[in-house]
């Protein structure tokens, strides 16, 4: 396997860690490095592959708690309700996702999609901060979630199918829009990722058995571990930083960085989607 490849992949799976918890849109980060780096997989295979690493970053800091959840799922009530949510939740984009999966990755795959999904994301953010601000949430804690709150989650993950949007920021946005305490729609979303990108790792890679070979098994194991390593500190940062600051950070960068690719684009710098 080449070498400058393998660095690649694990930049790739580093940056996927990194920004697939936080609402600048990881899919949009890794399409926008992989057409800078000419980096290109099978299926878009790796990019969906390696987001089960980050994913399972979730599942090893909140490890109690799923423990807890598989254990009184159908005796404890709590635990039900906090299932029926994750399932209510997921359906939206799900099905959506199922209908729509080749025309979003035929013509919305492309870093001027996704820098265009990140300014007005960016804008959105600054909007939704500045309108909850002043607003008491209605819900302050995971498990005080009713089947409206996250169906109404759910519903706002749709945008995420966009690349460049972010579907943590979608569903953490649309969480705190409808109620939800900062916190509370962070951690939401945290939980909310596992069974989604479960979902569509597993289902990319059915799709895509056939184009395996054994370079692409090696490169997303590389992937793999580098986005479970990013993704743990990322949650754990996230969580910290939320609980004494907003995103009005993160719609800023995301502004700039949106501005900066149509700027090289449009300039000529840069060949995006070329």
């Amino acid at each position: 396997m080449d070498i400058l490849i393998i660095f690649k992949a694990l930049i790739l799976g580093i940056v996927e860690g990194l920004t697939e918890f936080l609402p600048i849109s990881s899919t949009g980060h890794l399409i926008v490095l992989g057409d800078l780096m000419n980096f290109r997989s099978n299926g878009k295979v790796f990019e969906i592959a390696i987001q089960l690493g980050a994913v399972l970053a979730v599942v090893f800091e909140y490890r109690q708690r799923f423990v807890h959840t598989l254990s009184g799922l159908g005796r404890d009530a709590a635990v039900n309700r906090f299932v029926l949510n994750l399932a209510v939740a997921f359906i939206p984009a799900a099905v959506v996702g199922l209908l729509f999966r080749k025309e979003i990755k035929h013509y919305l795959f492309d870093p001027r999609t996704v820098a265009a999904a990140l300014l007005v994301g960016g804008i959105l953010i600054l909007w939704i901060e500045k309108r909850t601000k002043a607003r008491k949430p209605k819900v302050a804690a995971v498990d005080d979630m009713r089947p409206l709150d996250a169906l109404m989650v759910g519903m706002a993950q749709i945008f995420a199918l966009i690349p460049g949007t972010s579907r943590s920021g979608s569903t953490i946005m649309g969480g705190m829009l409808w109620g939800l305490e900062r916190k509370t729609a962070t951690e939401f979303s945290f939980f909310l990722a596992v069974p989604m990108m479960v979902a569509a790792t597993f289902y990319d890679i059915y799709k895509n058995l056939n184009q395996f070979t054994a370079n692409d098994a090696g490169l997303i194991a590389i992937g793999f571990t580098a986005a479970f390593v990013s993704g743990l500190l990322a949650v754990r940062g996230l969580l910290k930083f939320v609980s004494a600051h907003d995103y009005v950070p993160f719609a800023y960068y995301r502004i700039v960085f949106g501005a900066v690719i149509l700027l090289t684009w449009q300039m000529g710098w840069v060949n995006w989607g070329g």
